[in-house]
């Protein structure tokens, strides 16, 4: 039974609505090898809760594959893309362990102060409110996606780093195809996804660096600058690593946020009970996207390398594997949360991990949350009649939730 479930974890049924998928493993095999995925898939919330805290369990998820892959190439040859972008990628705070992720995300965390993302309440809400402003009088159909949900991060990270708002298309390109090697977003069969990496990688690279050489010689009240003023005595980040901090800011920013605003509309529009209670008490709006996160967060799966035997939900688990921490699956335990299948947006406490826990905790979370804050709650109060015109089709991935398009009716079904 545990292997069929396992072995749909990819398919379109499982796509489109995993929650039954994680159900089942939740209840009878919580923590499960699978041939299909070679990895253990850990599904209960205690479990995953443990796994982030094991020391045993590396988040240091690039190089190993990097290493296999050059293993398994021919002496002489050149490195293909997929190793050239592997390489590229293995130094991101976000994949490495301490001590150098304890030193990055400290140089790091200085420019991720609250104070600086909730200055930015004003600027989001007038862009949220600039690409609604596109919508109204519409009678569409329109993706909501590609009006509001997928260009809103791209401006918010090009204006947080300083960078022309009139790149922000290149941000999102850049982003997109990142996204097919680090989620296989559309689908493994794309041959030439590692190619198109690549050739995204190198140009946002030259780019980045471009623009931190321009704000080491005029800095400004952006988070790069911030990045580059950021030291501890005599220790800072160097360009190498800026760029790799920019890199991490468009692709974690973009993705993980377009999925939450989207993901969080079409919950309201399945939930019209639910959305009506906003609309009457906009007040709930911080614990709603807190339930909107654990409801049907942007990320379904973390991955981690095996370093040291450990034990996790009573199985041996050994060196040289893998780990899956499903978190759609733990946000929805039993045993942690109350009626876990129940969208009620004043759940509380809701302390859900939707965007980790412990020391690799996603450090952009603030931003996340304020972004969909902010998009949700104006989307609920400028479009009072907005009605779901088709169920979406979501993207076959392992890793992301995510939608291919969210089709609306802006101003209701005419």
């Amino acid at each position: 039974m545990t292997g069929a479930i396992t072995d749909e974890l990819l398919g379109s049924a499982a796509a489109a609505d995993p929650y039954p998928i994680y159900a089942g493993l939740r209840e009878h095999a919580p923590v499960h090898w699978s041939e299909r995925h070679r990895a253990w898939l850990v599904t209960r919330y205690a479990d995953v809760a443990a796994a982030f805290a094991d020391k045993a369990l590396s988040n240091d998820r690039v190089r190993p594959v990097l290493e296999r892959r050059r293993a398994a190439g021919e002496p002489d040859a050149a490195p293909g893309a997929g190793e050239r972008v592997l390489a590229m990628m293995a130094d991101w705070m976000v994949v490495t362990d301490p001590p150098a992720h304890t030193r990055l995300r400290r140089l790091a965390a200085g420019a991720f102060k609250g104070q600086r993302i909730s200055a930015m309440d004003a600027r989001i809400t007038a862009l949220v409110d600039e690409l609604l402003d596109g919508l109204m009088g519409r009678t569409g159909p329109l993706d909501l996606i590609a009006e509001v949900a997928y260009p809103l991060p791209a401006t918010v990270i090009a204006t947080m780093l300083g960078a022309a708002p009139e790149d922000r298309d290149r941000f999102r390109e850049w982003s997109d195809e990142l996204a097919l090697v680090a989620f296989g977003a559309g689908g493994d069969a794309r041959a030439d996804r590692h190619e198109r990496a690549l050739a995204g990688l190198r140009e946002m690279d030259a780019y980045f660096r471009e623009l931190v050489a321009r704000r080491r010689a005029e800095p400004g009240e952006d988070m790069l600058s911030a990045l580059i003023a950021g030291r501890e005595g005599t220790d800072a980040l160097d360009d190498d690593e800026l760029v790799g901090m920019c890199a991490l800011l468009l692709f974690a920013g973009h993705e993980t946020t377009t999925n939450s605003i989207a993901n969080g509309t079409l919950a309201l529009l399945h939930h019209p009970e639910q959305l009506a209670r906003l609309r009457a008490e906009p007040e709930l709006r911080d614990a709603a996207v807190e339930e909107l996160l654990r409801y049907d967060g942007p990320i379904k799966v973390l991955n981690r390398w095996v370093v040291g035997e450990t034990s996790l939900g009573g199985r041996t688990i050994s060196p040289g594997e893998r780990v899956h921490l499903v978190l759609g699956a733990a946000n929805r335990d039993p045993e942690r949360f109350a009626d876990p299948d129940v969208l009620d947006l004043a759940r509380s406490p809701n302390p859900h991990i939707a965007f980790g826990k412990g020391i690799h905790a996603c450090i952009g979370a603030q931003l996340a949350r304020t972004e969909t804050r902010i998009a949700i709650a104006r989307i609920v109060e400028r479009l009072p009649r907005l009605e779901l015109a088709a169920e979406p089709e979501w993207k076959d991935a392992l890793a992301s939730r995510a939608m291919e398009q969210l089709w609306v009716y802006p101003e209701g079904r005419p």
